[in-house]
């Protein structure tokens, strides 16, 4: 199960996703994000994970992530525009004449909210990957019903907006144990 938590604004974080087994970390350059990550501080994180763990830079549009894109492995975006390695998130159904890497279907678009998942998500081909409002105690059932590629977390594993490692842990495990 590809696991990946989103919202990391420090080296630390960086550290103990690596260290707790997750696949990927995303970083927000959406600037009206409270995970919101200025240039400079995405380029040094980008830096900092590149070869140790695969790194995401989000954003609602391209243009949020424009300025950085090329740092990452991918860019994942709100939008339906052709990119390189393009990770569409949405709540809709992707488009047959787009090419991506991943699709993220996320209802709550980074709101943290969970809301159920329509029965196309289950019978998509490829790399799924199911977001918005994850967390410890409807991880292991959505695996289960959903069976998707990868699973996607940031608010569930935060405690007052911020990451606690503790929740981190509690939920890469979760999820790998389903």
């Amino acid at each position: 199960m590809f696991a990946k938590v989103c919202g990391l604004i420090t080296k630390e974080q960086i550290d103990k996703a690596i260290a707790y087994g997750y696949d990927a970390i995303g970083v927000v350059t959406y600037p009206k994000s409270k995970r919101y990550c200025a240039t400079r501080k995405a380029i040094e994180l980008a830096e900092y994970a590149k070869g140790r763990i695969k790194s995401f830079v989000v954003g609602i549009t391209y243009s949020d992530v424009e300025e950085v894109a090329d740092l990452f492995d991918y860019t994942q975006i709100y939008e339906a525009r052709q990119v390189p390695n393009l990770v569409l998130a949405s709540k809709e159904k992707p488009s047959l004449d787009l090419d991506y890497e991943y699709f993220i279907y996320d209802a709550s678009i980074g709101s943290g909210v969970f809301h159920p998942f329509p029965t196309w998500v289950k019978d998509m081909a490829g790399k799924v990957i199911v977001a918005g409002g994850l967390d410890i105690e409807n991880v292991c059932s959505v695996i289960q019903d959903i069976k998707p590629f990868g699973i996607d977390v940031s608010s569930g594993v935060e405690k007052d907006g911020v990451k606690d490692f503790t929740l981190m842990k509690e939920f890469i495990t979760a999820a790998r144990n389903c």
